[in-house]
């Protein structure tokens, strides 16, 4: 029974580790993702090695093959959690709302805004950049403003130079210094 208790709890946290790591490759953040591959492997290694131990019983590959499952739903959750990295909205309007305008970039955000042809009329599509983390505030606010709002979101790969991203960095380093 200890072996059983000792493979799930394994699958438990190898699979969120194996998660970050991938995530850690995808934004090329190549320390971490080896640091994580490191004790992916021993973990995988270990777990492993219980299951093919001796008698390898049914019940045992059961348990390894459901905590590698659950592993995935919490490698998930975890990854929510930190949500790590930037995020871009591009948001079209029906409408200009100055308003919402205003307030995004009271708050911090910042907004660029672009006047297009749609199929019917002039569009207003706003542009922003935000850590993930805050993603859902910005979303919030745009639905308080615009309830018919249509919001696509994306993670960019890659961006550098303008006054966002300075502004950004900035604004981290005052809350770093403050906490």
């Amino acid at each position: 029974m200890y072996d059983i208790i000792l493979i799930f709890l394994l699958q438990l946290v190898l699979v969120p580790i194996l998660s970050l790591r991938i995530i850690f490759v995808v934004k090329n953040l190549s320390v971490l993702a080896s640091i994580f591959g490191f004790l992916e492997a021993l973990i995988y290694v270990f777990g492993l090695s219980i299951v093919f131990s001796g008698e390898q019983s049914i019940a045992e590959m059961l348990v390894y093959a459901l905590g590698f499952g659950l592993g995935i739903y919490l490698g998930g959750y975890v990854e929510q959690k930190l949500a790590i990295g930037y995020t871009t909205l591009t948001v079209n309007l029906l409408e200009k709302n100055t308003d919402l305008v205003t307030n995004l970039r009271n708050e911090g955000f910042g907004v660029t805004v672009f006047e297009g042809m749609g199929r019917d009329s002039i569009r207003y599509q706003l542009q922003i950049l935000t850590r993930r983390s805050l993603e859902e505030k910005v979303i919030d606010m745009i639905n308080q403003a615009d309830p018919h709002a249509f919001i696509i979101s994306y993670e960019p790969r890659k961006f550098m130079g303008g006054y966002l991203l300075k502004s950004m960095k900035k604004k981290q380093k005052n809350t770093a210094k403050a906490n």
